[in-house]
């Protein structure tokens, strides 16, 4: 029988146009989309991509294997908005608290999907670094990278999902800049946090004045000028094209993402943490920053 899971791979390569797409979609790398596919060219006994200078051009069997391809993930969709979506007479206001950058670089796309399942749902997205107090009710799900669990109250229901790596990232353009002989970059800092020890010395050390931002989106549109170096989460340095990991840095670890909760659950509640906790699994490579290859 075919692997869904390599026809995913198929998808996504077909309507990206690249292997390279494909893996940043799919938050893994290169050579797992071409090991997937490989399975399923064996399989069906054909070959489903041209390799051009221009990209992936799919070859008359992968032209017939794409329109089975679309129906099986249109069956896929409705098999999980009958399963997960089954009770649509769910009603009622569900408020997340999440960081910002989770919000718009990672979860939001889930989040629609999620409202489309259950349309009586009606969100509100708290995009804050504070913590709402659950208990008063400020918020119903927190989703947060938290460290240490033992610092969380007592009474919060907690779901340990992947680990957050993060990594420090300059432009290509920069990079390119530096590596010729150009000037060591300044450091980008946010909301008055300091350079880290190692980008005063060796290779990797940066000079002049810092420059500061006070919110996230400041903070890459600053680098992605070319400005310095900074650190971001692997999920928005990895997947961004203008940005290149710094040579030579190795990554840090911020901590789990948890899904929070009061101890006692609503039925929305439960239907929105089992969805986002399979979403937040299945992204556990990009998290970790093993999506880094775009060749």
């Amino acid at each position: 029988m075919i692997d869904w899971d390599d026809v995913r791979y198929f998808l996504a390569a077909a309507r990206g146009g690249s292997v390279r797409a494909a893996a940043k979609r799919l938050g893994v790398n290169h050579a797992t989309v071409l090991r997937r596919i490989a399975q399923l060219e064996e399989r069906l006994g054909a070959q489903m991509f041209e390799k051009l200078p221009s990209g992936y051009r799919l070859t008359a069997a992968g032209e017939e294997v794409l329109e089975f391809a679309d129906q099986m993930e249109a069956s896929s969709h409705q098999l999980e908005t009958r399963v997960f979506g089954r009770d649509q007479s769910v009603r009622g206001l569900l408020r997340v608290t999440l960081p910002p950058p989770l919000a718009a670089h990672l979860l939001m796309p889930d989040f629609a999907v999620f409202v489309r399942l259950h349309p009586g749902i009606e969100m509100e997205i708290l995009s804050s670094g504070e913590l709402a107090n659950l208990t008063n009710r400020e918020a119903d799900v927190a989703i947060r990278v938290v460290y240490d669990r033992e610092a969380l109250p007592l009474n919060l229901h907690g779901l340990k999902g992947p680990e957050l790596f993060g990594g420090f990232y300059m432009s290509g353009d920069r990079l390119a800049e530096w590596r010729a002989g150009g000037p060591d970059p300044r450091w980008i800092t946010i909301s008055g946090h300091g350079a880290p020890d190692w980008t005063h010395e060796g290779e990797q050390r940066t000079t002049g004045a810092p420059f500061r931002t006070m919110d996230f989106e400041t903070q890459i549109a600053a680098v992605r000028q070319g400005i310095g170096i900074t650190t971001l989460p692997c999920f928005v340095g990895d997947t961004d094209p203008l940005l290149e990991r710094a040579p030579g840095a190795n990554l840090h670890l911020y901590g789990p993402v948890w899904l929070l909760t009061q101890t006692r659950k609503t039925k929305r509640v439960r239907l929105f943490t089992e969805f986002v906790s399979r979403r937040l699994a299945a992204y556990a490579p990009l998290l970790a920053g093993l999506s880094i290859s775009r060749d």
